[in-house]
């Protein structure tokens, strides 16, 4: 049983749960009532994949985050120019709704696995545990984490030598961005949710 909307082999398993290409078939119930793994004849979980190329690969996602960015360009160009011939003070109400695209754009991310950028390019940010998206709040706290990726540029680089290409606010927040997704003709309908 598969369903492509969880994410390239994704499987559903007995208990009704979907699991990860590679993970192991979980155990029965335990003593206590709740599902594990590691049960006599049951592997542990072993991840979303069998390597980096479960994954999307470094340059999608630059690519997907121009094109977010992209979008929001523009406001900061229109504010600077407006407050050099008029008020200084609507640069300041450019750069808050660039800020405010800008978050809902991760709110998308969060609620779909896509912003803009990523249903262009067909990249898709998911939860590790549960391979769902991770909920719009969630999302938004994913944007405001990569702020710990923006020192030194370090964390931006870390998916060209992580084995699961994650950033430092992927690990932080558990989530994998998978390549392969539908994509989307740039137009009003990737601005939906």
């Amino acid at each position: 049983m598969s369903d492509t909307s969880q994410g390239p082999g994704w499987w559903q398993a007995s208990d009704g749960k979907w699991y990860p290409p590679d993970a192991a078939t979980p155990a029965p119930p335990a003593p206590g009532g709740a599902p594990g793994y590691g049960a006599p004849g049951y592997g542990a979980p072993v991840g979303m994949g069998g390597g980096p190329e479960q994954y999307a690969d470094w340059g999608s996602r630059v690519v997907a985050t121009l094109i977010d960015a992209a979008c929001v360009v523009p406001l900061y160009i229109v504010g600077f120019i407006l407050a050099a011939l008029t008020a200084p003070a609507l640069l300041f109400l450019f750069y808050a709704l660039a800020l405010a695209v800008m978050l809902y754009f991760a709110y998308l991310t969060g609620e779909t696995g896509q912003s803009p950028g990523k249903r262009v390019v067909g990249i898709k940010v998911i939860s590790e545990q549960t391979g769902q998206p991770i909920g719009g709040g969630m999302g938004i706290a994913r944007y405001f984490v990569h702020i710990i990726d923006g020192i030194c540029l370090i964390g931006y680089l870390f998916p060209l030598w992580d084995p699961k290409r994650q950033t430092f606010a992927d690990k932080a927040l558990t989530t994998v961005v998978l390549p392969n997704q539908p994509k989307q003709a740039f137009g009003p309908d990737i601005f939906k949710p």
